[in-house]
């Protein structure tokens, strides 16, 4: 049994498939990446198969079920052909997310107050299956409230803009922000969700986060990716682990 201090970290390997599409090459194998990741000590995996396939592709999927002793979390669209390849492979987590083709990275939460029927239906036979489902919402209550109603068993706090304000120096917004997340972190978990959160998080942004008594899971990607192409991705690794740690720890 992990003790209660722990925080497991999911690396998300979605931006070594980027390089390697960039090329239309064979490499660098993100498969080989979530290996290399296991072995240093991660957490689990997440990879986000678009509808575009701008990084991960169906085989990385495959790769990643054969190969991967640790779990993986799935981020995905809520489209009918997304929820037929979570339903083929059954991964231990499915994570749904909006996606929009024009933008750059996953822009904002799921409004899930919106879409509340729809969710409803489309969760069901992925929790059925053994999926847990989790939805990237934004730290707002009625968007948590909403989860919890149709039948989510995590969400995600979008943490993106938290980030954003730290590095603009905008410090009232920043400390809003990181005040949304800390109630939303609470109000989560008194109602019966596991709490995870994830975008954009920084050697610099991750500790606050971190600390959260109610905190489950921190998922990051796009900046150990970065960070490993200077230090390698199991230095990375292992230092976002030790500031996730040390937050806990304090």
């Amino acid at each position: 049994m992990l003790p209660e201090s722990h925080v497991r970290l999911g690396v998300n390997i979605d931006h070594v498939a980027t390089i390697r599409n960039a090329r239309g090459s064979m490499y660098p194998d993100p498969v080989e990446a979530a290996i290399l990741a296991q072995n240093e000590g991660a957490d689990g995996i997440t990879a986000h198969l678009r509808e575009d396939r701008r990084h991960i592709r169906d085989e990385d999927i495959d790769g990643l079920i054969a190969a991967l002793n640790i779990p993986l979390n799935f981020e995905m669209a809520a489209t009918e052909e997304m929820q037929k390849i979570a339903l083929k492979h059954k991964p231990h987590a499915v994570c749904l997310v909006p996606e929009k083709r024009e933008e750059r990275t996953t822009e904002g939460g799921l409004d899930v107050l919106k879409e509340e029927n729809k969710l409803r239906e489309f969760i069901k036979p992925l929790s059925d299956s053994g999926c847990r489902v989790s939805l990237f919402i934004a730290a707002v209550p009625a968007q948590v409230e909403a989860a919890e109603r149709v039948g989510a068993a995590v969400v995600e706090l979008h943490t993106g803009a938290y980030c954003d304000y730290y590095y603009e120096q905008n410090q009232s917004k920043y400390e809003t922000e990181f005040e949304n997340l800390k109630n939303m972190c609470a109000h989560a978990s008194s109602i019966g969700l596991e709490v995870h959160a994830g975008h954009g998080l920084t050697y610099e942004t991750v500790s606050q986060i971190a600390a959260f008594p109610e905190l489950k899971e921190l998922n990051i990607g796009h900046f150990l990716i970065s960070d490993a192409v200077f230090n390698g991705l199991g230095n990375s690794i292992k230092k976002m682990k030790e500031l996730i740690g040390e937050a806990r720890a304090s």
